[in-house]
């Protein structure tokens, strides 16, 4: 029987390690830490309630192909959706509102920009489960739907400032301008649209759910999946040398591309050495869970039944901030993520206490606390909501990176989203997942596709060792 060691525990760890498991192979997993899930760890942050660690809510993870051919549901994983997925307020009252439906969307933002949400989004929800089959691979793989991709192409690859001229509406551009953020890049620069494209399409074609009991029920099924199928998971194991590896046919790291170049050292060509050590971080965020009685009094109606807010203002305020972070300068109010996974998973509160999930985008490395700035920001938009906080614990970036070493500098999204790192990830390579040493391989974050809790790095690598494992085969 082939052997292998997958190396961290992340989603794209335990993605590979079923994928590898179920086509037969014996697998050991070894975590560093002590409790496995990476990105997806949910605990009591705050004493009674349920905080998600980072990863809490995930159009990208329900449509995932990988998770979707198993059946994680019979190992406890369900998936919850709030009424509204996401709403961006303004200060003015008015609010953009992301709905699952299309129609309903683009209903609410009203005459032209709602005849454009439909143009752009209709076509791109309704073909988003054959695109995804594509874009959660390599781009150097035979497309299996040419067409769509063909037509996807050219607009993931435009400006996100270009895209949000489409819309003439404070709202509908603001709507954009905080789903495009999640890409952690400048909205002037070329194919910073690509991530607000897709993740607004995804969650229009499966919504923005929470797993029910938190993201590490997602991890939890992946593990119990992978158990089912014969593998072992070892926590507490470090890995800094190839030393500390058991002997195996083929090994996977779901870890930053420097971490793995730290552990091979002189076993990596040289030419790999230096990509990965080169590659680009962003920036960081600043993370902060509160314990919140009677729930966030938002002045937005829709705002109090949305799963996730985004607060940053209008277009040309996000766009200034997310610049500021990218050259290091810290804004007086940052782009801010609210998660309300409660309001879709009522288990995750205690009584009339909720846990409120949010984070701020902050210069890489950001070693200041912006607590204040945060909690500003929401107030900006919920007046009072200060007087309801009981409880908090906060995750500055360096915190975030002793959480998961994967996130350097606070970089949870596990590598810069250039045009070139998101188009070919970790390195310029026909296979991106190969480390260059015989048997060995990339499966974390920073490969493709990207960040997300959908396994699909993990996948992605597993079949390229799965490749390797049959050469050798059929060299013996």
């Amino acid at each position: 029987m082939s052997t292998a060691v997958v190396v961290g525990s992340g989603p794209n760890g335990l993605a590979a390690a079923v994928y590898l498991a179920r086509e037969g192979v014996e697998v050991t997993l070894l975590e560093a830490a002590d409790s496995i899930g990476g990105g997806t760890r949910t605990s009591e942050l705050t004493p009674g309630l349920l905080h998600d660690h980072c990863s809490a809510t995930h159009p990208m993870a329900v449509g995932s192909p990988f998770l979707q051919s198993l059946d994680l549901g019979r190992h406890g994983l369900t998936w919850c959706l709030p009424d509204i997925d996401c709403v961006h307020p303004l200060d003015s009252g008015e609010a953009g509102v992301l709905h699952r439906s299309v129609e309903e969307t683009a209903d609410g933002l009203g005459g032209v920009d709602g005849r454009r949400w439909r143009r752009v989004f209709g076509p791109l929800t309704n073909g988003y489960d054959a695109l995804a089959e594509d874009i959660m691979r390599p781009l150097t793989h035979v497309p299996r739907h040419p067409l769509r991709l063909a037509a996807f192409g050219p607009q993931a690859l435009l400006p996100t400032a270009a895209v949000a001229r489409l819309w003439r509406s404070r709202t509908a551009r603001a709507l954009f301008a905080g789903v495009a953020a999640h890409a952690f890049r400048p909205f002037h620069r070329p194919a910073s649209a690509a991530v607000g494209l897709t993740i607004i399409a995804a969650g229009h074609r499966h919504g923005w759910p929470v797993a029910a009991g938190g993201s590490r029920a997602i991890s939890d099924a992946l593990a119990a999946q992978l158990m089912e199928f014969g593998g072992r998971i070892e926590t507490g194991v470090w890995v800094r040398s190839p030393a500390d590896l058991p002997p195996a046919d083929v090994v996977l790291f779901d870890l930053a591309p420097r971490a793995v170049a730290d552990i091979l050292g002189d076993r990596l060509p040289g030419r790999v050495a230096r990509a990965y050590r080169r590659f680009r971080h962003g920036p960081g965020a600043f993370k902060a869970d509160f314990a919140v009685e009677g729930g966030v009094p938002w002045t937005s109606e829709a705002a109090r039944r949305a799963g996730t807010v985004h607060l940053g203002g209008t277009f040309e305020e996000v766009a200034d901030t997310e610049r500021m972070i990218h050259a290091g300068h810290m804004p007086e109010r940052p782009f801010v993520l609210v998660g309300q996974q409660y309001l879709a998973d009522p288990r995750r509160s205690s009584g009339d206490v909720h846990p409120v999930w949010t984070y701020a985008h902050v210069p890489h490395g950001y070693d200041g606390d912006a607590t204040e700035v945060i909690i500003g920001q929401i107030e900006r938009f919920a007046p009072g909501f200060r007087e309801r906080v009981l409880d908090m614990a906060v995750r500055p970036p360096a915190a975030f990176e002793d959480y998961n070493p994967n996130y350097v500098g606070g970089d949870i999204v596990t590598g810069a989203n250039t045009p070139l790192q998101l188009a070919m990830r970790p390195r310029v390579a026909l296979d991106p997942y190969r480390t260059g040493v015989p048997g060995m391989y990339i499966c974390s974050a920073a490969s493709p596709p990207g960040a997300g809790a959908h396994g699909m790095c993990g996948a992605n690598a597993a079949a390229s060792a799965l490749r390797h494992l049959g050469r050798r085969r059929a060299r013996k």
